[in-house]
């Protein structure tokens, strides 16, 4: 598969590429990341410019405590693009996810209605894993909500990115793949190795790169190849991170997270830490593999045999140095994220049709959306 060709876009005059995230809805993240540098167009001034749009539709269903980070993070990442276009981002959630009253409020209040969407139509479509409490997917409360969004991608939708479990659940849906449980939670941040580097969603992207994992089950290569998708990025201890389905572009599977800000693992591993000085846990959790220097590593240790003691003395436990840390950390995904976020959508700009509610340019074959099967 070498040797193939990706879409190709020009730059506006003076070589300034525009790359503007429209804010169009009253979403807190849109502030924030306006305030960390990040380009975002006021919707009074992105309605007179003469530039396309693409509608991207993000449905995340993460937990409370992780809903509005991963949020921040996949909007980020789209807004990160140097594609010519306008990027209308547009979240949703399903029902059938435990929330709290203020979490409900929240996307009551900022959250799009998916029924809305589909009338409106969309582009592209981005969905985020969850926490589940069955070992059968198909019990999860939100299952059929899910499925209901996926049936309808399908045939609206130019290419969905699935992240984490709802790599997990489509595969599952689609091919009657099982996830398999892992021995161990495997979770840090591993290298990985492109298998496909003709590949136009891997365009330009470096052949060997980091990405942060963090799950307890996995897909396997073999289960993978067996119903026909393409391995796009793996693991030699990480296991697969990237596979497509057998149209080369319409369902991209991520296992891997590469959305994670730096201080994202190291914010799960403080959860878990907190468990263990509350005594929902015998012993301290690992530490994320590849991820924690040796300096952080002293730092930590030091911390958990102070906690320790004020935990014996009944004392308040204190606070993990955690700004400390994060600057102990580096972040060696980011990248690579935003150059495979950003052929992504170089390549639904490439085929998506003008019209909303159509899937596709009129001579882009839905089997074959790239042209290189």
């Amino acid at each position: 598969m070498t040797g193939l060709e990706g879409p190709v876009f020009f730059s506006p005059p003076g070589n300034t590429v525009i790359m503007p995230l429209v804010e169009h809805l009253n979403l807190p993240t849109f502030s924030r990341l306006r305030e960390q540098g990040h380009e975002v167009l006021p919707l009074d001034r992105a309605i007179h410019q003469d530039i396309r749009e693409l509608h991207i539709g993000f449905l995340n269903m993460m937990p409370d405590a992780a809903l509005e980070a991963t949020e921040r993070q996949f909007i980020r990442l789209v807004g990160n693009c140097n594609r010519i276009a306008q990027f209308y981002v547009y979240p949703f959630s399903l029902p059938g996810l435990p929330r709290s009253a203020q979490t409900l409020d929240y996307i009551d209040h900022y959250y799009c209605d998916f029924q809305n969407l589909k009338k409106q139509g969309l582009d592209a479509l981005i969905i985020t894993g969850a926490n589940v409490a069955n070992p059968n997917l198909e019990q999860e409360p939100f299952w059929e909500p899910l499925m209901e969004v996926v049936r309808w991608a399908d045939d609206n939708v130019a290419s969905t990115l699935c992240s984490c479990l709802a790599t997990h659940a489509l595969l599952k849906y689609l091919y009657g793949i099982e996830r398999q449980a892992l021995p161990a939670k495997r979770w840090g941040v591993y290298d990985h190795r492109i298998s496909e580097p003709g590949h136009p969603l891997l365009r330009d992207i470096n052949t060997r790169f980091d990405v942060p994992h963090s799950r307890y089950n996995e897909i396997s290569r073999q289960h993978l190849e067996a119903a026909g998708l393409t391995i796009l990025v793996e693991s030699r201890l990480g296991g697969v991170h990237m596979a497509v389905s057998p149209d080369q572009f319409r369902t991209i599977y991520f296992q891997g997270h590469p959305e994670y800000d730096r201080s994202s693992l190291l914010k799960e591993y403080k959860r878990e830490l907190l468990r263990y000085l509350a005594d929902d846990l015998n012993s301290p959790p690992a530490y994320p593999e590849n991820y924690l220097s040796a300096e952080a590593v002293t730092l930590v240790e030091q911390y958990i045999k102070q906690a320790e003691v004020a935990r014996a003395d009944g004392q308040p436990v204190p606070a993990l140095p955690e700004e400390t840390l994060e600057h102990m950390l580096d972040n060696t995904w980011g990248d690579t994220a935003k150059a495979m976020v950003n052929n992504w959508l170089g390549l639904v700009y490439k085929v998506t049709n003008l019209d909303r509610n159509k899937q596709f340019m009129d001579d882009v074959d839905p089997s074959d959306p790239l042209g290189i099967k």
